[in-house]
């Protein structure tokens, strides 16, 4: 099994229609509230588990990055290897146990939801999986370069900010609870949605390790679906509690 065959010009120009998609995603989503979580809107069609659906929207791309860089891969240097393990460390994390950590029992998703999410990952995975298999060229010295270490360093941070927003938000609901407080401890000090920020900086990270087009397609489609979303939280947190801190802001301490 192979990826089907791509001129490598073709391939940048797929690369950017996508992000110019993504940007137009972007300004919609500025307007519009993708229907999920706290949002979950039934007229929006047929609903599955918020645990299920999570699980299928983000294996699609561990799968398909999986098979582009390790699967009979010439160009698998440790560079590669290194960026695709990273890759695909954070979507185990995501597809496989971040639904079982969450407390959302009783919670579903619109299945046009999970279909668009699944879509976008299958987008984004053929990018970087095709780029993996077919056009990286990193020799051994490009981990010595100022962008592949300071994109690492981002990307660890960034790890950690998301994971730890993520564990906070996680335990501020026992068991068999449904609703929402208000979330004061680690990055909550100073902004709303720590976990997203700390996935945007992991990609940004990513971005600078890979330093190609489809690491950076990712790293745009990522902000533009969670800057939007961190902006309609922050709302959402100021309208329901009235007493929620003032000098909070959505998801850059001090600016937005």
């Amino acid at each position: 099994m192979n990826f089907p065959s791509v001129s490598y010009n073709s391939f940048l120009l797929l690369n950017a229609i996508w992000i110019a998609i993504g940007i137009i995603t972007f300004l919609v989503l500025l307007r519009i509230n993708a229907p999920y979580g706290r949002y979950t809107n039934r007229n929006w069609g047929p609903l599955i588990s918020n645990k299920l659906a999570w699980f299928l929207m983000e294996i699609p791309v561990l799968l398909i990055v999986g098979f582009g860089a390790f699967y009979n891969n010439e160009n698998l240097s440790i560079p590669v290897f290194i960026m695709a393990g990273l890759f695909c460390l954070h979507y185990l994390h995501r597809s496989l146990l971040f639904p079982l950590r969450i407390r959302t029992k009783g919670k579903q998703m619109p299945v046009v939801i999970m279909c668009s999410a699944i879509l976008f990952n299958l987008a984004n995975g053929f990018f970087l999986g095709y780029y993996f298999h077919n056009f990286a060229h990193y020799e051994y010295a490009w981990m010595l370069t100022p962008q592949f270490i300071t994109g690492l360093i981002i990307f660890i941070a960034g790890a950690f900010i998301n994971i730890v927003s993520d564990s906070i938000l996680i335990r501020l609901r026992k068991p068999g609870e449904a609703g929402y407080s208000i979330p004061n401890a680690f990055l909550f000090k100073w902004v709303s949605c720590p976990n997203h920020l700390g996935e945007m900086l992991e990609w940004l990270g990513f971005a600078l390790i890979c330093s190609n087009l489809p690491a950076w397609s990712f790293f745009i489609w990522t902000v533009a679906n969670l800057l939007p979303r961190s902006i309609a939280h922050h709302k959402w947190y100021k309208q329901k509690f009235p007493s929620y801190p003032s000098e909070r802001k959505a998801v850059i301490p001090y600016f937005l």
